[in-house]
């Protein structure tokens, strides 16, 4: 289980931009992204197999164009639960606070994407330890039978 991507961007609703590395703050989320603050939605990840589910579809779409901060290889988000734990990198921990999102009105990147696979396949995390991500970090899920740590 790998880091496949990582995106930011200043605005909500919009597509981030992809980044080599962030710095994600303890109970706020990745520094100068927009989701970031003290709620239960710091930090969101989606599965690289989804982004190449919705390319197989005919979607023009790559990392960052779902709103997702991070894109993860190897992780089946839709089976974990929420309170799941997760080290990202050497010294990132986070907890898995909802799966999937309501979304009320069509926002930007459905209307530039096609489609939002978000509130079907998106997950999302608080912060609870900080540091440095980078691109090709590994992800170890922590406190669970059979898990690392």
């Amino acid at each position: 289980m790998k880091i496949r991507s990582i995106a930011v961007s200043k605005a909500k609703g919009t597509r981030k931009k992809p980044v080599e590395q962030v710095l994600l703050l303890t109970e706020h989320g990745i520094q100068g992204d927009a989701h970031a603050g003290a709620w239960h939605r710091q930090v969101s990840f989606l599965a690289v197999e989804s982004i190449e589910k919705a390319k197989a579809a005919g979607l023009s779409v790559g990392f960052g164009d779902f709103a997702e901060n991070i894109a993860t290889e190897g992780i089946d988000w839709l089976s974990i639960p929420v309170g799941a734990r997760f080290r990202l990198g050497k010294s990132v921990l986070v907890e898995i606070t909802q799966i999937g999102k309501e979304c009320l009105k069509k926002c930007a990147i459905f209307y530039q994407a096609g489609d939002c696979i978000m509130p079907r396949e998106g997950v999302f995390a608080r912060v609870i330890e900080g540091g440095i991500i980078r691109c090709g970090d590994e992800i170890a899920r922590v406190g669970a039978p059979g898990a690392a740590e």
